[in-house]
């Protein structure tokens, strides 16, 4: 008999979202998707609102990477002030740059020790009662810990740039409203430990032997797990090499073959599309030049390893040259070795953080540039999750008219929705019995990806409504549907 299976809530990830599985008589997936339940509206929001309250309002989207949205808003206000990125007073781009490296540490650090090692380090197969981060806990109480001061270091660089932990107001457009005090500067560098920059890196450094011993044990498993072939894409420095903060666009193919030869962002409409599908909150988007049907990309850690040519910093360069050896120079399309790649960038966010807590310049007094003023603006940033849209106009009172959002998990749409299926596919099909170990592999292959639903959901038109009228006893009335 034909069955559907849904798990519902996804857990350890952001946000709400659940999976459906359809299976026929003979126990074979027919159909498996990845559903996005809530909504948001922030597109609609900020219209009609001023335009310097935007990267204050469009961080409301998100609790877990608000510093992401912050500065998208803030790099397109830039624009509308009449300040590029090139005209940034150099001490407010390092000041976003260290708010920025601060907030990937501590979102790289939540997603690896909170919300996937329970994988890891106690089994896709144990007991759900335990495999969360309360079972890591008492199984390895120091990573555990580790985990957690990790984040507190990346929260207080993020409190010491912007204002506030979650939700800061530090970026204002064309530049900061804050510099990094000597003391806040020494505290980072010095303790009390041990939270500090050295200790920082050295437990980075750790975490990836952790990965590396696991994917050791576990070779087989790691690497076959949702492997596909896709395209990828990213922010790159325009030399090539990792940067979180500014870049060009540059997307490759699972050959490596460059797809998007480094080009302006601010251009983004001309190469990306965004697809609607009836079943999704979310946007489905392509490569223009290759189609929907071929166009579809990942982004985040494992594209960004993946588009880059190296990374700026001794000790992350020196992971990255393993990490690339392993496909032999290749684009790496296995999606479990996104957590391997999100902790090489762990190890570069604190390497940056150290260089920029050494740089006087965080201590200047030019804070804010404006020129020209001009209508409309796109910023992009590198989000923990992936690349990070934000494009605006703005009327001549000041008001915002149009905003579009593409977020990292919305880019990494059908690239979760395939991994979903391949592990129905390879896990659920033909089964006699499904056991809960099998559905959490499910979850497994989306927590890969590090999805932040909340950021992510949004669609074209009319958004659909049901509402069901019921007596006191349960018993459905009426229902419209719109």
């Amino acid at each position: 008999m034909a069955r559907k299976i849904t798990i519902e809530p996804v857990t350890r990830v952001e946000g709400h979202g659940k999976v459906t599985i359809q299976l026929d008589d003979r126990g074979q997936v027919t159909q498996s998707r990845f559903h996005i339940v809530e909504f948001r509206g922030f597109e609609r929001f900020v219209q009609g609102r001023p335009y310097w309250e935007a990267p204050v309002l469009v961080q409301r989207l998100c609790g877990i990477c608000p510093v992401s949205h912050h500065l998208a808003a803030a790099k397109a206000m830039d624009i509308i002030v009449g300040t590029g990125p090139a005209a940034l007073p150099p001490t407010a781009e390092k000041m976003r740059r260290l708010m920025h490296y601060g907030q990937m540490l501590q979102s790289h650090a939540l997603h690896f020790f909170h919300l996937s090692s329970p994988d890891f380090l106690l089994g896709m197969d144990a007991d759900p009662a335990v495999r969360n981060v309360i079972g890591v806990i008492a199984a390895h109480r120091d990573l555990a810990v580790q985990g957690v001061l990790m984040r507190k270091f990346g929260q207080e660089i993020i409190l010491a740039t912007a204002g506030k932990k979650i939700h800061g107001t530090g970026a204002v457009p064309g530049g900061v409203n804050k510099t990094l005090s000597p003391e806040e500067r020494d505290r980072f560098l010095r303790g009390p430990a041990p939270l500090t920059i050295d200790q920082m890196i050295a437990w980075s450094q750790a975490a990836i032997g952790v990965f590396r011993d696991y994917h050791k044990k576990n070779r087989d498993t790691v690497d076959g797990f949702a492997a596909f072939p896709s395209n990828h894409l990213s922010l790159v420095r325009k030399d090539g090499a990792l940067d979180f903060y500014h870049g060009v666009l540059r997307a490759v193919d699972a050959e490596g073959h460059k797809v998007l030869n480094d080009v302006d962002y601010r251009d983004y409409l001309k190469h990306i599309g965004e697809e609607v599908r009836p079943w999704s909150y979310m946007k489905f988007p392509y490569l223009r030049s290759l189609g929907k049907a071929a166009g579809w990309y990942r982004v985040g850690p494992l594209a960004r390893l993946n588009t880059c040519d190296f990374i700026p910093s001794p000790l992350a360069q020196k992971e990255f040259e393993a990490y690339k050896a392993y496909t032999d120079g290749k684009p790496n399309n296995m999606s479990l070795h996104a957590h391997w790649a999100r902790l090489i960038e762990l190890l570069h966010s604190a390497e940056v953080i150290k260089e920029l807590l050494g740089d006087k310049g965080l201590q200047g007094t030019k804070l804010v540039r404006t020129g020209k003023r001009a209508g409309e603006g796109v910023g992009l940033v590198e989000a923990p999750r992936g690349t990070l849209f934000h494009h605006y106009r703005v009327n001549a009172d000041d008001q915002i008219t149009m905003a579009n959002l593409i977020v990292s998990t919305t880019n990494n749409n059908e690239p979760m929705n395939r991994a979903v299926h391949w592990v129905a596919e390879h896990a659920l099909s033909g089964k006699p019995e499904i056991t809960e170990g099998m559905l959490n592999r499910v979850e497994v292959a989306v927590r890969a990806y590090d999805p932040c639903l909340s950021c992510a959901t949004h669609a074209l038109g009319l958004m659909p409504l049901e509402v069901t009228l019921c007596d006191p006893d349960g018993r459905v009335l009426a229902k419209r549907v719109r």
